[in-house]
């Protein structure tokens, strides 16, 4: 009896399909598994690429100077003042509408103004071109370009905003192309350089071309200017023609309650933003802070200039009190390449770095002494301390008053008397807060440039009030006097309130 026979296909075209189809799907297989995703996700894309950060400003600046070119500037089709604002209504009636939780969920929209380049990249190429000339000093002996370092916020702000969307990693803030849509107007205009690198009046020239140019935007006008960010970092820049533009937020180093430099009603809390200063050493990381930890021998530091005007003359009298004591390092020095390299191994063998007011009462060395995991004793009574909204800063910080700094053996006493457990926390509180004060390139989420913006979330709806507030008021209404009213201003009828 003849065996069962197996069946066959009865197509041969039917056998070759399926072997194709297998084999498409094993080479498939083997792209999928030893490939890369094809799509990435766009917020870990730089990561993936092994893209790390650049933190220092001349280099981040070469960089950006070779791939960044002034773009063309737009043709005059300026909208007038009215047709901006409808615009703008329709725009935030219909997000109002669409998305319940908004502006809850939603990133800050910036529009960057497109400023003629002498304004924006002429200015960088200045401070490039003239940068080893570190013979230029300030009157208390500080070089001119690494002072600028130091107050370098606005490039690393408007290097982000700018930056291809592709190679940014902020959630916080997207710029917009169209002014309707903008929450936000950035001016990108560089105070600092232009302030030290300029001769006096060409500086002023500057200073008004600017004030021009940006007061005769519709936005401005339909505004007065309430939701535009103006970064004057540094507190002698913009000086000349700033009181036009006080409406603005600031993005300041300090409120400095001294008058010396800001006049009264141009800066408050409530409508500008403190932005700590470019760290001028080095990242001790939690790595080095472990392996430093036992050559911390000496208990406080400083370095610095000890005669200083009007609220820093408490340097001089804090000076005169710890000289000479034991454990104690009281140097004087400025801000130069060998002041680096001395303040960063100072502050790296120190447990404690006294951080006292100077011309104003914010200091470069507090955030020197934060990435160098020394804790700062903050001798500064009317100090605002940047982004305090969203950080702690008693965790990492210890706040001292002058009147007692000053009494004769009252702040080594203090300092002596905290525990190991405790600068052991506060250490470890400051490996994770050196984070909020490194600028880089691309900017990293919860560094600073990320919390500006999460800080101008808290502040938008009042500005936007304000700015509203600001359109309908009547000429002939009664409006709330504000600091910078004078006496004789005043009217003399009883207020029935």
């Amino acid at each position: 009896m003849a065996g069962k026979q197996t069946p066959r296909l009865k197509s041969p075209i039917l056998l070759w399909f399926t072997v194709a189809l297998l084999a498409l799907s094993l080479i498939f297989f083997l792209i999928s598994f030893h490939s890369p995703s094809q799509f990435p996700d766009p917020k870990n894309s730089i990561t993936k690429l092994n893209y790390l950060p650049e933190t220092s400003f001349v280099t981040s600046l070469d960089h950006f100077l070779l791939t960044h070119k002034p773009n063309p500037l737009p043709q005059e089709t300026k909208l007038s003042v009215n047709e901006l604002d409808d615009l703008i209504w329709k725009s935030e009636n219909h997000r109002l509408y669409e998305d319940p939780y908004y502006p809850i969920t939603m990133p800050i929209r910036v529009y960057v103004y497109e400023m003629p380049s002498k304004f924006t990249y002429d200015l960088l190429w200045l401070f490039r071109k003239t940068y080893r000339q570190t013979s230029n000093l300030t009157s208390n002996g500080s070089p001119v370009h690494r002072l600028i370092e130091q107050h370098s916020i606005d490039y690393w702000l408007w290097a982000d905003l700018i930056a291809p969307e592709s190679q940014r990693l902020l959630k916080s803030v997207v710029r917009v192309h169209r002014q309707e849509e903008a929450d936000l107007f950035y001016i990108p205009f560089f105070t600092t350089i232009s302030f030290f690198l300029l001769e006096k009046q060409q500086c002023k020239a500057l200073y008004r071309e600017v004030l021009k140019w940006v007061t005769d935007q519709p936005a401005w006008k339909r505004s007065e200017g309430r939701d535009h960010i103006l970064p004057v970092h540094h507190p002698w820049s913009f000086k000349s023609v700033r009181k036009f533009m006080k409406n603005a937020i600031w993005l300041l180093p300090d409120m400095d309650s001294t008058g010396n430099w800001y006049k009264p009603g141009q800066v408050f809390l409530e409508k500008d933003l403190i932005l700590p200063y470019v760290p001028n050493v080095d990242l001790c990381d939690a790595k080095c802070l472990s392996e430093s930890e036992l050559k911390r021998t000496t208990i406080l530091f400083f370095r610095g200039r000890l005669k200083r005007n009007a609220g820093g003359k408490i340097r001089a009298k804090l000076g005169m009190e710890l000289s000479g004591a034991e454990g104690v390092v009281i140097e004087e020095g400025s801000a130069g390449d060998g002041g680096k390299a001395a303040a960063q191994n100072g502050m790296r063998k120190s447990l404690f770095c006294l951080s006292p007011a100077g011309d104003t009462p914010s200091s470069a060395r507090l955030f020197d002494a934060v990435v160098s995991g020394c804790i700062p004793v903050i001798v500064s009574d009317e100090l605002e301390l940047p982004f305090e909204g969203i950080l702690d800063y008693r965790k990492i910080a210890l706040f001292v008053s002058s009147s007692d700094a000053v009494q004769p053996g009252w702040l080594l006493n203090y300092l002596k008397s905290i525990s190991r457990a405790q600068i052991r926390e506060m250490q470890q509180n400051l490996a994770k807060y050196s984070k909020h004060f490194i600028y880089s390139s691309p900017a990293q989420p919860l560094g600073p440039e990320d919390l500006v913006w999460r800080m101008m979330a808290g502040k938008l709806v009042n500005i936007k009030l304000h700015a509203r507030r600001s359109q309908r008021v009547v000429k002939e209404s009664r409006r709330i006097c504000t600091c910078d009213c004078k006496p004789s201003n005043l009217t003399t009828t009883s207020n029935p309130l």
